[in-house]
């Protein structure tokens, strides 16, 4: 007695192409997330790479989320700077204190956009972020900041002259030079 038509015992290689169009599905899936996974990567972070034009300007575009996110240094380390108007000073999530070699000072109370927290007033021997370098920063380390972004605070830009045009931001020196 034979087997009925289309099972195992009659097709061996069914099982096989199969497992093959699997593979290749996967593949086509892993292909597809690694490109929009790049894509989005720079649609949030693209400033990755700092553009420098002439005279030492400082040209950022806007994120996805409509923010100015750039990479830089504090005490020669690297963190992600979030540019904030808003902020008095460099706001510094509180985990990131000792290992950008900051001491917590004198407790103070900020305002922020989730409420009034205290905070511990710093001071940022260096920071530093494309041709710009600032000494003796006035910053605060915030608990209530949970990521690793620091905002970049008016305690630093205004050191700055800065435009706005369209999505693009420029930073420079004052006066131009």
């Amino acid at each position: 007695m034979s087997a009925p038509p289309g099972t195992p015992s009659q097709n061996p290689h069914r099982g096989l192409g199969r497992g093959m169009a699997l593979v290749a599905s996967l593949a086509l899936l892993g292909t597809l997330h690694a490109f929009f996974d790049t894509r989005l990567q720079v649609q949030n972070e693209p400033n990755r790479a700092l553009q420098v034009a002439p005279g030492n300007e400082l040209v950022l575009k806007r994120s996805r989320g409509g923010h100015y996110v750039f990479p830089g240094t504090i005490n020669g380390r690297a963190v992600t700077f979030l540019l904030d108007t808003g902020a008095t000073l460099v706001s510094v999530p509180a985990h990131l204190g000792q290992p950008l070699g900051l001491k917590p000072g004198t407790p103070m109370r900020s305002i922020t956009a989730n409420g009034t927290v205290t905070t511990r007033a710093t001071r940022i021997d260096t920071l530093a972020f494309g041709p710009f370098e600032v000494r003796g920063v006035s910053a605060s380390l915030n608990p209530g900041m949970h990521g690793d972004q620091v905002l970049l605070g008016m305690s630093v830009l205004q050191h700055l002259e800065f435009t706005q045009r369209g999505d693009t931001l420029l930073l420079r020196p004052p006066g131009g030079a």
